[in-house]
């Protein structure tokens, strides 16, 4: 095959090949119009033998390379073959050669300035009627600029592809029509997914069922418009926990509009969602607070008028919120107090300073309560008020305490001027005293005095100080102070006489505090001292009443001894006018003269305590000797009217501190009752029962039982109203008189039936 005439020149192999067939004209002109074929195809012709040797090529082929036939033909050798496509070149070639197979590679071959281009090689045989390969024809189509240009889209999408990879967030691609293409690797790390997977989100991939439809509904949307869509769902991360995405796709179009791809971009927004719905829970928790907590909130503009009140504000006035928005709310502020809570109000607004005032308003039932307004200015950067905060605090419990505790403290400082009382407070570590006004009264203090202990000391009794210094010293310890007596002495000499009374506490801050209270009961001394005086007039004089009615059994105790004195000095005269004398007789007798002396002495003297006129006086009595004393005293008279005494006395009772003179009044009293009861009985024994014992506060009990009649339950306890009795001959005075003793002793006098007839009266008197 020629090329030219120049190249037939310079490939004279090329022109052996034309002389040796010489055909005839028609397969002349069918070659030269073959060879205008060839030489016009857009690409380098190569024409080789059986063996590979090339024999031929087209012009173009000499124009690339600027070298002879011979040197193009050594194309393996002399390096117009890349290096790195010369082995995959041979080998292709020698494959074909040996095949007979055609051949289709590519490879770059260096032009003849140097530089080398792409080359796609096609080749086939061309074959005889017995179909052996005479010739191989090859083209080689220059595609450098196709391989460029495909190199640099595989460089673009491998810049892309890394550009993908290197985004934060999870990046894949859609055909046109919707169908998944691929994905960067985050995509596929995060979510821990295969292609598969990912292929399948809208029926089996990481997609959170619950919102699958919303998101499929999203995407088709997209799809459908070739609008951008923006949808919000779960996705299953690697670590098996949902988190949620916000899912970003953006069509790609090319510049005619048509649409090329669509990008969908998965931003991790868990993180962000969950502050969402914890702000939500917070907003909601706190709008539940505000509506709950037990004020009125609410909030103002700038200038003063509400854009926001809470739940419990409307649920207060029974309105809604419109109609108070604004200065709606003034409405229902009592009229008396609006006028001061808008100078208030303004007074606020215009400083720019917080506040707080009170007024009463109106409550959906129409009354009024108190409330404490409270308002706050939150500020900008640059400190101008923006909004105000306030709550409305509902106060008229404490306004009610307020006026029951101003009323309180009147009756008190009216009740303790009446009662002259005054109260005190000690703070023990600083020895600081409060007087009340009427304490200080008392005391004879200034108000301006700054009161000491020195100053108190100073206005007791010289002959209390002691008391007073015992006291003191028992509250420094903590110990409460029981109730005592004390004397003050007046700078102008007048005494009075106090009750105080001290109780210890300890603060909060652990320092002990003495809150007490002083009375003013100098009246009620000399009261006392007067009913004393009368009560011990009293008591003789029915002591001397009941002389006349043991008569008999007195003149029969004392008739006794007497009688036993004559006796023995009858006999004791005879026994001396013996002869001899009788000494010993005589001195025996004598002996028994002075006993029957003494006995009857002693006669006289209890009869004397017992009916004297004496003031009183505390000894440590025991009850049992004591009351067998006033046994002994009416036995004679008991007996001779047919009554028996039994005695019946527990051992081991305490001692008590009392006047025994008195005591022993009662006692006879009782027993005289209990034997007057008796003067009708006769179908049983007259029997009196005096028993003692110890009650539960270890005092004793004294009662003194009989067997007649009993008492009425009215009468009980009339039994011991002055001038009250049941006797015909009596004066009612008696059993007055003996509860007067018995409180007098700290004790008590009652009176009861028995449930097999008769009464029993009793007395208690605590231990000394």
């Amino acid at each position: 095959m020629d090329v030219d005439s120049n190249a037939r020149t310079a490939h004279p192999a090329v022109e052996a090949d034309d002389r040796t067939d010489r055909p005839e004209t028609a397969l002349l002109d069918s070659e030269r119009e073959l060879r205008l074929i060839v030489q016009s195809i857009a690409g380098l012709i190569c024409v080789f033998s059986p063996e590979g040797e090339l024999v031929s090529g087209n012009q173009q082929l000499l124009d690339y390379f600027r070298e002879p036939l011979e040197e193009i033909g050594r194309w393996a050798t002399n390096g117009m073959t890349h290096p790195d496509d010369l082995q995959r070149c041979i080998d292709c070639f020698t494959a074909s050669l040996a095949t007979g197979e055609p051949y289709d590679f590519e490879t770059r071959f260096r032009r003849f300035d140097g530089s080398f281009r792409w080359f796609q090689i096609r080749g086939h045989p061309l074959r005889d009627a017995e179909d052996r390969i005479v010739r191989w024809y090859g083209l080689l189509t220059d595609i450098d600029d196709r391989k460029r240009a495909e190199e640099d889209l595989r460089a673009s999408e491998i810049d892309l592809k890394l550009t993908l990879d290197s985004l934060p967030g999870l990046v894949c691609t859609f055909s046109p029509d919707g169908r998944f293409e691929g994905a960067n690797q985050r995509f596929y790390d995060y979510l821990d997914i295969d292609r598969d997977s990912a292929e399948a989100w809208a029926t089996r991939g990481p997609a959170h069922p619950d919102d699958i439809p919303k998101a499929v509904a999203a995407f088709r949307d997209g799809m459908v418009n070739g609008d951008p869509y923006e949808y919000e769902a779960r996705a299953r991360c690697s670590d098996g926990v949902y988190r949620w995405f916000q899912v970003l796709g953006r069509p790609h179009k090319d510049e005619n509009g048509r649409l090329i791809r669509w990008y969908s971009l998965l931003i991790d927004v868990d993180g962000r969602k969950q502050a969402e719905q914890q702000l939500e829970a917070s907003e909601k928790s706190l709008r539940q607070t505000i509506d709950t907590i037990p004020v009125l909130a609410w909030s103002a503009r700038p200038d003063g008028s509400a854009d926001f009140l809470n739940q419990l504000y409307l649920d207060f006035v029974g309105r809604g919120l419109d109609e108070l928005m604004g200065w709606g709310w003034t409405e229902f502020v009592h009229p008396d107090d609006l006028h001061s809570l808008n100078d208030a109000w303004s007074r606020f607004r215009s400083t720019a300073r917080g506040g707080s005032a009170e007024a009463r308003m109106r409550r959906h039932d129409g009354s009024y309560r108190w409330f404490l307004f409270r308002v706050e200015p939150l500020r900008d950067d640059v400190g101008n008020v923006v909004k105000w905060y306030g709550v409305n605090s509902d106060i008229e419990d404490r306004k009610q305490a307020e006026a029951a505790l101003q009323r309180s403290e009147t009756f008190l400082a009216e009740g303790q001027r009446i009662s002259s009382t005054g109260s005190f407070a000690w703070q023990l570590d600083t020895d600081e005293f409060k007087f009340s006004a009427e304490l200080r009264r008392l005391f004879e203090f200034a108000p301006e005095i700054r009161v000491t202990l020195d100053q108190i000391a100073e206005r007791v009794h010289p002959d209390d100080l002691g008391l007073l210094a015992e006291n003191v010293a028992s509250i420094r310890a903590g110990f409460d102070n029981p109730e005592y007596d004390i004397r003050m002495l007046l700078p102008d000499g007048r005494i009075k006489h106090m009750r105080v009374l001290g109780r210890v506490f300890r603060q909060p801050d652990g320092r002990l505090e003495c809150l007490g209270a002083v009375q003013d009961i100098t009246q009620r001394k000399l009261a006392e001292d007067s009913l004393h005086k009368v009560r011990s007039e009293l008591a003789h004089v029915t002591r001397v009443m009941s002389f006349n009615a043991l008569t008999a059994s007195i003149a029969h105790e004392i008739n006794q001894p007497l009688s036993g004195i004559i006796t023995n000095a009858s006999a004791c005269l005879r026994l001396l006018a013996s002869d001899p004398p009788k000494i010993e007789g005589a001195v025996e007798t004598a002996k028994r003269t002075i006993r029957d002396g003494n006995r009857a002495a002693d006669i006289v003297q209890r009869l004397r305590k017992l009916y004297s006129k004496r003031s009183e006086r505390t000894d440590d009595v025991h009850i049992n000797d004591a009351a067998a004393e006033v046994v002994a005293l009416a036995a004679s008279d008991l007996r001779r009217n047919g009554i028996t005494v039994r005695t019946e006395f527990a051992a081991d009772l305490p001692v008590i501190a009392a006047d025994r003179v008195q005591l022993q009044q009662v006692i006879l009293n009782m027993l005289t009752n209990a034997a007057d009861a008796m003067s009708a009985v006769n179908d049983r024994d007259r029997v009196i029962t005096l028993r003692t014992s110890r009650d539960r506060s270890d005092g004793i009990v004294l009662g003194v039982d009989d067997v007649g009649p009993g008492i009425e339950v009215d009468d009980a306890e009339q039994l011991f109203q002055p001038f009250f009795t049941t006797k015909a001959s009596g004066m009612g005075i008696g059993l007055s008189v003996c509860r007067s003793i018995i409180e007098s002793h700290g004790g008590r006098l009652w009176a009861g039936s028995n449930a097999g007839g008769g009464a029993t009266f009793s007395f208690s008197v605590p231990s000394a």
